[in-house]
């Protein structure tokens, strides 16, 4: 019998077992992530080994640099886990692994390795996506929590209104048309010298300072869910330009509390309407910019004056991780086969 149909049988097996470990492993940008989750909820471990330093002089993540990191990182990481969970690979039921979206290089170590431990250990490999892994974040914060409910996904390479109909099944209701917000915060931040990562350092230089600035007029997109970014961080790189080249002040701390109000304010009040008229109660937020403390009081406060109860995860499931891909691999595996072991690493992944 091959690996694969004997992967078949196991994970038959594995959804009528009372306790499933999933050992998961998260590589897909510049993060090298591995952690132990059971049964979709609970954390054991979940260790990660940024690369910001590294990136930091670059104004930005390097693929080929990052995936360099990744080869070393990946299987000490592995140990690491193993030992904070007090466990044996033995004691490993399947192997979860971000299969998409990201960066290709950074995903074939995560992958490689995954297939590796899989085949070797004769467990199945739950291959993922890494958005529904930010969703499925917040189960590990609300061990409440079931779907249906709205989710707002803002991250460095994602933003999207989703309709979470159920742990696997997911409706897209708008995304952005061009930039994700985290990137565009780390554009702006870069024009105004603030280095990399962008977002933590706007957030902080903007909290408590007023406004002011009006850089765009979103009208043609009023009437729509999705969302642009690429005109706003335009036209604040040429409003910086435009004081830069009249010898003028650049009011750092304005210009980012602006700019954060504009970004956050679109994306906020298209989620909190999709919401109203989908008639949920919940609004969950994944990603990394959902660690933004405007986002997350602008939020708040608007959808809680409707009803609306918001939940954000725990900053450590807010950034890329390997505990989320453990808690989305525990419920593809109780609803769809095992993976099989040729499959490749994708750059862009349907939410779906």
């Amino acid at each position: 019998m091959t690996y694969y149909k004997r992967m078949v049988k196991k994970v038959e097996t594995l959804r009528k077992q009372k306790v499933v470990r999933i050992l998961a492993i998260e590589s897909s940008c510049d993060d090298t992530s591995v952690a132990i989750v059971e049964n979709g909820r609970k954390v054991l471990s979940n260790v990660i080994s940024s690369q910001i330093d590294i990136h930091t002089r670059f104004g930005g993540v390097v693929p080929e640099v990052a995936s360099r990191n990744h080869i070393l990182a990946v299987m000490p990481l592995v140990d690491q886990a193993l030992k904070i969970a007090n466990l044996q690979l033995s004691d490993i039921d399947c192997i979860g692994v971000t299969q998409g979206a990201g960066l290709v290089g950074s995903l074939l170590v995560g992958l490689t390795s995954a297939k590796a431990l899989a085949f070797a250990l004769d467990i199945p490999l739950i291959a993922c996506n890494h958005i529904k892994g930010h969703i499925a974040g917040n189960y590990l914060t609300y061990q409440d929590l079931e779907p249906p409910f709205i989710c707002l996904i803002v991250s460095g390479g994602h933003t999207a209104i989703v309709k979470v109909d159920d742990y696997t099944h997911f409706n897209l209701i708008g995304s952005t048309q061009d930039d994700a917000i985290g990137e565009a915060f780390d554009k702006v931040a870069r024009v105004l010298g603030l280095g990399y990562p962008g977002g933590p350092k706007i957030d902080k230089l903007a909290n408590g300072v007023p406004a002011t600035i009006e850089f765009v007029k979103h009208s043609t997109l009023l009437n729509s869910f999705d969302v642009s970014y690429s005109g706003l961080k335009t036209a604040v790189i040429n409003y910086i330009h435009n004081l830069q080249s009249r010898g003028e002040n650049v009011d750092i701390p304005s210009i980012c509390a602006s700019f954060e109000h504009e970004a956050v304010d679109m994306i906020v009040d298209k989620t909190i309407r999709a919401c109203v008229e989908a008639k949920m109660d919940i609004i969950a937020v994944a990603g990394g910019v959902s660690a933004n403390t405007y986002l997350r009081n602008s939020l708040k406060s608007k959808a809680n004056k409707l009803g609306i109860d918001v939940k954000v995860p725990d900053f450590v499931y807010c950034t890329d991780n390997a505990a989320m891909i453990g808690s989305i691999a525990y419920y593809e595996m109780l609803a769809n086969p095992p993976a099989e072991l040729n499959i490749s690493a994708l750059s862009h992944i349907e939410i779906k």
